[in-house]
């Protein structure tokens, strides 16, 4: 527990999806009371009308913006202006809405998907405006870089508190494991599940292999957000990551095991992405993040020899798989 968060009115957008229920927990376990999480069914944060109503209701000092309208390579092909309104709608308009109801202070959690295509390696903050983001994320990732804008000149103007956190890519257990709008890991772990379940030893996956990705389990991005919220105030924006990247070749081998399928898998074209900065996760006043290191992959998906073991997702996949492939379900 620590002395910031006891008798803090705090509102987590997102509070009841994959990131924010561990961001809510991570609030509470440090004292926080029970955050105010607003759901879509009572509260639509594209529309100003909901927006002033909710904080009228909760009345936060503390807001931690991760509501956000995402999806994975499939998803944002198909969607590209509903997730820029949808993003921008709900960030705008949510931080001007905080700045007119006095509160405190503003979390914006953006995405590595705002970096330029041809940023060098690793991200670094500074080259964050270097170039156009990869066209396939852009609209997503630039409306998220908005609210690096829209922070940076509410504090010029009116002093207003607000800062852009960059995590990278997350999983867990919780994940979204819809094949149309998964990201990689949660993708990978039920096409293997599906595969043994059909009795097939072999999966087909995206790509060559040689693409790489960062990824953060999921609780420990909760925990450098909380942090973050408590000890951070600065304008410049800051990356949220392990420091350590994996191609989706090595990615691919400790599922195979772990889910026993002895096949190949085939892989096709993929687009490289890069590590965000591993020193970029330094506070104000020295403070730093302190995000558990990872030997590849934490949370029972990965040992330092690199093989899957039965962890924390995969035991999450095989309790819920049920109940999550029937959310996937087309309707």
């Amino acid at each position: 527990m620590t002395g910031f968060w006891p008798g803090k009115r705090v509102v987590v957008t997102g509070g009841a999806g994959f990131l924010g229920a561990c961001v809510v927990e991570a609030l509470v376990e440090r004292g926080c009371p029970p955050p105010f999480v607003p759901r879509s069914r009572e509260y639509d944060l594209r529309r100003e009308a909901d927006i002033v109503r909710m904080l009228e209701a909760a009345r936060p000092d503390v807001v931690i913006h991760l509501a956000a309208v995402v999806g994975g390579i499939g998803a944002n092909r198909e969607n590209p202006g509903r997730f820029f309104y949808d993003n921008l709608m709900m960030g705008a308009q949510l931080i001007e809405q905080a700045r007119l109801h006095g509160v405190a202070k503003l979390v914006a959690v953006g995405t590595v998907c705002s970096y330029p295509k041809f940023a060098p390696v690793p991200f670094r903050e500074e080259d964050l405006w270097n170039g156009y983001p990869e066209e396939t994320n852009a609209p997503y990732g630039l409306a998220k870089k908005m609210l690096l804008v829209q922070s940076q000149a509410y504090r010029q103007q009116y002093g207003f508190n607000s800062i852009f956190l960059l995590p990278v890519n997350l999983y867990g257990p919780g994940d979204n494991f819809d094949p149309r709008t998964s990201h990689v890991i949660p993708a990978l772990i039920k096409k293997c599940v599906d595969a043994r379940e059909a009795g097939l030893d072999e999966i087909v996956v995206w790509g060559t292999g040689s693409a790489t990705r960062e990824f953060l389990y999921v609780e420990d991005a909760a925990e450098a957000i909380v942090l973050a919220a408590e000890r951070y105030d600065g304008a410049e924006p800051v990356n949220l990551g392990a420091g350590l990247e994996i191609s989706i070749r090595e990615l691919v081998q400790p599922h195979r095991q772990a889910h026993e399928l002895r096949g190949p898998h085939r892989l096709g074209r993929l687009q490289a992405r890069r590590p965000a900065s591993p020193d970029a996760r330094y506070l104000a006043r020295g403070h730093q993040l302190r995000i558990r290191r990872q030997d590849v992959l934490r949370g029972g998906l990965a040992s330092d020899d690199r093989l899957l073991s039965e962890g924390e997702t995969i035991e999450f996949v095989g309790s819920y798989r049920r109940l999550l492939w029937a959310r996937s379900a087309p309707r």
